[in-house]
């Protein structure tokens, strides 16, 4: 059976996508919100009344912050892909929210809402072959991809 290029480099493919996404979550967006403390955490928090959720803003605002911070270490290493992915889609879909109710321009409601189409179609495709769920996978004998 003859395979083709990109069923070859397919799982290469899914590694760098993870790899890139996750160092510039970790460093771009993750650490200075951790840095931020917990004033920050405050303002980022207030974000969840737009979903009807009015308590503990400071740690809404952490789990935020813990969501661009290490939930990409996750992403990156492939270990516990899925879970982790619905953690950072979750966010990605509360910040486009927040852009809405801002009237934001587009140009900022489209990142999060393209990120959260990417962390969504991770989830479908999975982490790939180069993961450490993958490699749990394999031991166990489990089918799941």
């Amino acid at each position: 059976m003859k395979i083709n290029f990109s069923e070859r480099h397919s799982d290469l493919g899914l590694f760098i996508i993870r790899l890139g996404l996750g160092i510039s979550f970790i460093f771009i967006h993750g650490l200075p919100k951790i840095k931020g403390g917990p004033e920050l955490w405050l303002r980022l928090g207030k974000s969840m009344s737009n979903l009807g959720i009015n308590f503990l803003p400071e740690f809404w605002g952490f789990m935020s912050a813990f969501s661009e911070f290490v939930i990409p270490v996750f992403i990156i290493t492939g270990l516990f892909f899925r879970p982790a992915l619905l953690l950072i889609a979750f966010t990605m879909f509360v910040a486009m929210l927040l852009h809405l109710t801002n009237m934001d321009p587009w140009l900022k409601v489209a990142y999060p809402m393209e990120l959260l189409f990417v962390f969504a179609g991770l989830f479908l495709i999975g982490p790939g072959r180069f993961s450490l769920d993958h490699k749990f996978r394999k031991k166990t004998g489990s089918s799941d991809k």
